[in-house]
């Protein structure tokens, strides 16, 4: 009888997926709206091949589906908790970043530390 993986493996080969710039950015686009590839090599600005390797990987895990419609291949979420996703991502990185900002402000404040011989 086959097993299936743990959740958290599961969560952990999610994660990988979106662990590439080019995925996150067009995981971004496709947030707004549907997008058609031409659209969004202008938007990402890699070499189309390498944005279809992207986009086959994203398929792959069935964050976006792709549709035809004439000679274009438009991509959409397939689920809008991605979008969601990526904001609280983004919520994140804030509040880890004004941390840091803190923490340099206050290293700025003390003044340098002792001279080194």
């Amino acid at each position: 009888m086959a097993r299936t993986a743990p959740l958290y493996q599961l969560k952990a080969e999610f994660f990988k997926t979106l662990g590439h710039p080019v995925r996150i950015r067009v995981l971004e686009l496709l947030s707004e709206r549907e997008h058609a590839v031409s659209e969004l090599l202008a938007e990402v600005a890699v070499e189309p091949a390498h944005l279809s390797q992207q986009l086959a990987v994203l398929r792959r895990a069935n964050l976006v589906v792709a549709r035809r419609e004439g000679s274009a291949v438009h991509y959409a979420l397939t689920d809008p908790t991605v979008a969601e996703l990526l904001v609280v991502a983004r919520a994140i990185l804030s509040g880890v970043l004004a941390g840091q900002a803190e923490l340099l402000a206050d290293l700025r404040a003390t003044g340098p530390g002792p001279a080194a011989s």
